[in-house]
């Protein structure tokens, strides 16, 4: 797995872009995701659906790879961090996340996000509300127009249709505006939103080996 970064500025401080759906604010030594859907691949397979429990393992290690390459003090999602409350696959998670027990785990709730006060302590999260400020940047799931100041966001899952003489291309980005920067879905079992994006954005696109501005 190759780790491509690209620096923006928000409210004056570096934010690092990655490739793998991930984000690194410097300042706060905080690595910052969202949509990651834990449990829906169980979710389907106990509804009849045959899928492989390895899109989870595989969400699960480019996001080892990404701490052990930005060493975060604190480890921020955006929302959505489940998809269908407790199942086998929060299980793995947890046991994941015992090997970095001195990373903070903040959780923003998400509108899949439906935690029992027995899963919350199964979680062990060291903070979990609907919205989080810090330093002046605010992270909620969804972006709300009733709030001032910039936000952090997810929910859309969000996605650029790039256009050749050979084949149209879908691909997953982040889009950055003047009061909102919104994450792609850090869980690669989710479909792509090209259509609700917010305007005068700049998009940011990657692959498995590069992230651009278009």
């Amino acid at each position: 797995m190759f780790i491509a970064t690209k620096s923006i500025s928000v409210n004056n401080e570096t934010f690092i872009l990655t490739n793998q759906r991930a984000v690194f604010r410097e300042k706060e030594k905080a690595l910052i995701l969202s949509d990651l859907h834990i449990g829906k691949t169980a979710h389907f397979r106990k509804n009849g659906i045959a899928l492989a429990n390895h899109i989870m393992k595989s969400d699960l290690e480019r996001l080892s790879a990404l701490i052990e390459f930005f060493q975060p003090e604190k480890f921020i999602v955006v929302g959505d961090l489940l998809h269908a409350g407790d199942n086998s696959d929060v299980d793995e998670f947890c046991t994941w996340k015992n090997q970095y027990p001195n990373l903070q785990f903040y959780l923003i709730e998400g509108n899949h996000d439906r935690i029992s006060e027995t899963l919350e302590k199964k979680l062990c999260f060291h903070h979990k509300s609907e919205w989080l400020e810090i330093n002046g940047i605010t992270f909620i799931h969804n972006f709300d127009t009733a709030r001032s100041g910039f936000q952090v966001t997810g929910h859309i899952h969000p996605g650029i249709v790039l256009h050749s003489a050979v084949k149209n291309i879908r691909l997953p980005c982040f889009a950055l505006s003047n009061n909102q920067l919104l994450l792609p879905a850090f869980s690669e079992f989710t479909g792509l939103d090209t259509k609700n994006l917010p305007k005068k954005s700049t998009f940011f696109v990657f692959t498995d080996t590069e992230i651009y501005e278009v």
